[in-house]
């Protein structure tokens, strides 16, 4: 082969017949016709031994001067750098080390790569790096590559749990004109076409509830959400989240329903219903308890919410306790304050959280037994709270009061409150039926299965801090590690449904790879 074939720019493509793992279950002898990145190539007098990698894994190849010639193999065994592209044909042979070997008849470089990759010591050993340059985390880091493999499996086997129960999937506005469906801080931006500002979604609720009055009875969308709030490891400013709703069913049948849905996808993707997360074995396969909420943060805190009703009470109450309070936080939000400091870091098996105080979600059904406490429930794993549902408000009359009451609280600077919608009023004036929805954090679920210790382990491109401006070099050693701590003591529960490698070896990837002798 000529040395212009070497030289020449990038190809436009090289056709394939097989993929690395498939090469290496191939008979001895079959010809197989691959292509990959280069990540290991070493010379051992006649030969060269090699790794190439793809979507499907890592192959070994080879080059035999007393096959192809001395002068066919010193220029092959000299144009191939670590971190080329190359195509490979040859046949398959075992070494009498055992190894699955493509021995190399035809050898063409398809692009090459400018910068060296992270070597075996500097690597990508800080969280940093990895985060900031996923592409090259992927490249090096097999468990990193397995992590996203999983997710995509996983919300696969999601969709076609909802598709196989009728539900439709449908997309609602990323750009809205009030931000409601969750309490949190939005994101604002402006729409120059328009000359107005717009908020970035918190919440698809109230449009997939608009969908439901249309008669399509079971929705979902699984979509991106913001908040524009504190990140910590178990929180994101722009995170992944599926909401349902289904007419006619109430929180009971959300509660059943949701059970079923991550039993499915653990005995599909994973084969067990039990998972390790730092250490801990969460038994998913077990009966999940159900937990009053109320009787939760009075057996922690010594708190009875059933007693302390007024905001003046409970904020002395709790400043008892040596919980910092913000002075404009309303009844609801220091409700949800006790309860994330002196209940949520005890539930840690998969649970139900039951019967939350009426005041704390203002699109929620109250309790027919008793008003004071809603039809709701949340599924709590490892002092994460997973998921959140409730049946749903449909009473106009009652929906416009307690917007309005968060409109006042808004007004009072609780910057977290909902904000009125009036179109979502009319919807409901038209009919809306009984129903229930759920949402359930997908990054906070896939974090969980995985054992990530943060949910930026489980996002490709999560953002960053001054990720655009000048900073060091991630990749050298001692570099800083801004996104791996908290920057936030709490934030709200961005992920929370409805509301809510170490160092990798390049050069010596496979120092153990076959040796032919």
């Amino acid at each position: 082969m000529a040395t212009d074939e070497f030289t020449a720019g990038p190809r436009s493509g090289y056709r394939t017949d097989s993929v690395t793992a498939a090469a290496g279950a191939a008979d001895d002898g079959e010809v197989v016709r691959l292509a990959g990145r280069v990540v290991l190539w070493r010379r051992m007098g006649g030969l060269v031994f090699g790794h190439i990698q793809d979507r499907a894994g890592r192959v070994q190849v080879s080059l035999s001067r007393d096959e192809l010639g001395v002068d066919t193999f010193q220029e092959w065994a000299r144009a191939v750098k670590i971190g080329d592209f190359v195509g490979v044909t040859g046949k398959l042979y075992t070494t009498r080390r055992g190894e699955r070997t493509v021995g190399a008849s035809e050898l063409v470089v398809l692009n090459r790569t400018v910068r060296a990759l992270p070597d075996k010591w500097l690597g990508l050993s800080n969280v940093e790096a990895r985060l900031r340059r996923r592409y090259l985390d992927l490249l090096v880091n097999n468990d990193s590559r397995e992590r996203f493999r999983i997710r995509a499996r996983t919300i696969s086997r999601i969709r076609r749990f909802l598709d196989d129960n009728d539900f439709l999937e449908v997309e609602t506005p990323m750009l809205q004109e009030a931000a409601s469906g969750a309490a949190a801080r939005p994101f604002i931006t402006h729409h120059n076409a328009l000359g107005e500002d717009f908020y970035l979604r918190i919440s698809p609720e109230t449009f997939l509830k608009r969908v439901v009055v249309g008669s399509l009875d079971r929705v979902y969308e699984l979509g991106r959400n913001f908040r524009n709030e504190g990140m910590d490891p178990s929180h994101l400013q722009e995170f992944t989240m599926l909401e349902w709703y289904a007419a006619y069913w109430d929180y009971r049948d959300n509660m059943r329903f949701v059970r079923e849905m991550i039993l499915a996808v653990l005995d599909d993707v994973f084969g067990s219903r039990t998972v390790t997360y730092g250490g801990v074995k969460l038994d998913f396969g077990a009966e999940w308890p159900e937990l009053d909420y109320r009787a939760e943060v009075a057996r922690h805190s010594g708190i009875d919410l059933t007693v302390v009703r007024d905001l003046p009470t409970l904020r002395a109450r709790i400043a008892e306790l040596g919980l910092e309070v913000d002075d404009a936080a309303s009844y609801a939000g220091l409700v949800d304050l006790l309860y994330k400091k002196t209940v949520r870091p005890h539930l840690i098996q998969p649970c139900f959280l039951l019967h939350h105080p009426a005041e704390l979600v203002p699109l929620a059904r109250r309790s027919d037994s008793d008003p004071s406490q809603l039809d709701m429930f949340q599924v709590v794993v490892n002092g994460w709270e997973l998921v959140k549902a409730y049946s749903e408000l449909v009473d106009p009359v009652e929906q416009r009061r307690r917007l309005e009451e968060q409109a006042e609280l808004r007004a009072a600077g609780d910057d977290e409150t909902m904000m009125l919608e009036e179109d979502f009023i009319e919807a409901m004036e038209y009919g809306m039926p009984p129903m229930s929805g759920l949402g359930i954090g997908i990054d906070r679920l896939i974090a969980l299965l995985t054992d990530a210790p943060t949910l930026r382990e489980v996002v490709l491109f999560p953002l960053m801090r001054d990720s655009r401006r000048g900073r060091t070099d991630p990749t050298a050693a001692g570099a800083d590690d801004s996104a791996d701590g908290d920057d936030s003591a709490d934030g709200d529960d961005s992920a929370d449904g409805k509301d809510s490698a170490t160092s990798a070896d390049i050069a010596g990837a496979a120092v153990e790879a076959a040796d032919p002798v």
